[in-house]
């Protein structure tokens, strides 16, 4: 397989042998960076005390996006992590190891791999999702979470982050 790299400013997102042109992976990588500043902003914009409607105004209209772009595109996009709150969330085996190398070069943004998901071949996007100030109110230090987290996630792993952390990773995946 052969391996490319691709520099953008300070970012560095890594190309394995991709089955389509970089017009494609362009306006992938375009959707994707949208998504995070949606997510980034609405963050920012929260304040005071988490509560119920916290996950109205900032979370839910990322996973909103994220399925209006599968919808309009013909993409499977998902957030995953290794620390969930949902299980559906949960990171399958490749993107665990495109989380591994995250976690292990906090330089790389995003990457590429071709690969088959259920039974159709094509090429998958994952891109970094960092932990800001803002979202420590719902996932910093486990003893300080929000009830409502508490109450609507028993099992809840998305805590004890730092800013800055690798928080979890949007995957998207194109069909050829």
């Amino acid at each position: 397989m052969t391996r490319k790299m691709a520099v953008t400013g300070t970012a560095i997102v890594a190309v394995l042998a991709l089955g389509f042109t970089t017009q494609d992976l362009g306006e992938v990588v375009g959707e994707i960076e949208a998504l995070n500043t949606l997510r980034s902003s609405l963050a920012a914009s929260f304040a005071g005390e988490p509560d119920r409607s916290t996950f109205t105004q900032v979370c839910k209209p990322v996973g909103a996006r994220a399925k209006q772009l599968a919808q309009e595109n013909g993409w499977k996009v998902a957030q995953l992590a290794e620390k969930y709150r949902n299980p559906a969330n949960k990171l399958d085996w490749e993107a665990r190891l495109a989380y591994k190398v995250m976690e292990d070069s906090p330089e790389l943004m995003g990457m590429w791999i071709r690969t088959e998901m259920d039974g159709e071949s094509g090429d998958r996007y994952f891109r970094r999702i960092v932990v800001e100030r803002a979202c420590l109110a719902c996932h910093g230090a486990k003893a300080k979470r929000p009830q409502f987290i508490k109450d609507t996630y028993p099992n809840d792993r998305a805590y004890n982050f730092k800013e800055g952390d690798l928080r979890g990773i949007y995957s998207v995946f194109v069909a050829d």
